[in-house]
């Protein structure tokens, strides 16, 4: 648009200027010939400067006046409309193009965060199945060690009872020898009086030999079977039942521990087993997160993509219009010559 500010001086020297150039000076011809200058402003400097020589140019030249004012007021206008819906125009495509590059980058970031916690989600399970691998390995040797104890409880299961048979044929012969004793006591009786010391001494050998025997019971077998071939007499026999039967006690007191042993292992494998399922759900719930997290991925790209072929149709509307303004110039432009041509011809 041309700006104001012009005076009238200015022209009415322009329009002696173009009367001495044989053209007419119509609002265009003096807009020309200054350079600058609104249309109204001068209209209405024209209009006072012909008012004072007297209204000499006739109504046609009025007439021809009055309808260049309107055209150029009218031109002005949609000037100041054009600019104003361009301006607004590109302002809406401006935010619109702005929020879509806002709405890109969040999306871009937000895209990067998931897939950097997918990445995160995909790194834990993979250390989760190796934790599972590990408690795998972890629950098959304690599955082996258990067997293992179980065979060896079995085993001392049959030791004991190899040892109970054996404490049983020892009580027989404890019996048997009781029996003799008795029998020997009874036949004996007579010469118990010239053989009472001798018997005493040999009691007394043979109880010695028995608290020797008693204080080396623990894991000395073969001392005891010696114990019993040394034995001859019945109070022998007796001696060596007696620490026998002891040993199969100690060994009855050494099943226990293992069994405890055995109760704890099975106890560890059951814990182990439940910590197996355990790790399988939150194996399982992370396999699923893993998978939402793809799936939201997958929106989220979906979306960015959206985003960007409105970006482009922003764009493309922004082109457009721009377009579209610059051709209302272009005709604005090129309806003020024609009006000129005709104002020459009136003249003439």
């Amino acid at each position: 648009m041309a700006r104001s500010g012009i005076y009238k001086s200015e022209v009415v020297r322009a329009r002696n200027k173009l009367l001495a150039s044989g053209v007419n000076p119509s609002i265009d011809a003096v807009r020309t010939e200054l350079g600058t200058g609104s249309k109204t402003t001068i209209h209405r400097y024209l209009k006072e400067i012909e008012e004072e020589e007297g209204g000499t140019t006739g109504a046609k030249v009025a007439v021809s006046e009055a309808i260049q004012d309107l055209v150029g007021r009218l031109a002005a206008r949609l000037n100041e409309e054009a600019d104003a819906r361009s301006a607004e125009a590109l302002a809406v495509s401006a935010a619109s193009l702005a929020w879509t590059q806002k709405e890109n980058s969040s999306l871009k970031a937000e895209g990067q965060t998931v897939r950097t916690q997918l990445e995160q989600a995909q790194r834990g399970i993979a250390a989760e199945k190796a934790d599972h691998t590990k408690t795998q390995e972890a629950l098959s040797n304690k599955n082996l060690e258990a067997t293992q104890l179980n065979q060896r409880v079995v085993g001392l299961q049959e030791r004991l009872e190899a040892e109970e048979r054996h404490r049983q044929s020892l009580e027989e012969k404890h019996l048997h020898a009781r029996e003799a004793l008795e029998h020997f006591r009874t036949s004996a009786k007579e010469q118990r009086e010239q053989e009472q010391r001798q018997y005493d001494q040999q009691v007394q050998y043979l109880q010695s030999e028995l608290r020797k025997v008693t204080d080396k019971l623990t894991g000395k077998q073969q001392e005891l079977m010696r114990a019993q071939q040394e034995g001859v007499r019945l109070i022998g026999d007796l001696s060596r039942v007696q620490a026998e039967l002891h040993q199969a006690q100690e060994e009855l007191r050494k099943l226990r521990p293992l069994k405890e042993a055995l109760a704890f292992e099975q106890r560890r494998t059951e814990e182990l087993g439940h910590k197996l399922v355990a790790e399988a759900a939150a194996n399982k719930t992370l396999t699923a997160n893993a998978d939402e997290m793809q799936a939201k991925f997958t929106a989220l790209q979906g979306v960015n993509q959206s985003l960007e072929l409105d970006l482009a149709a922003a764009k493309a509307a922004v082109v457009a219009q721009e377009g579209v303004v610059a051709s209302m110039l272009q005709r604005l432009s090129a309806t003020t010559p024609p009006a000129e041509s005709s104002n020459a011809t009136s003249s003439t």
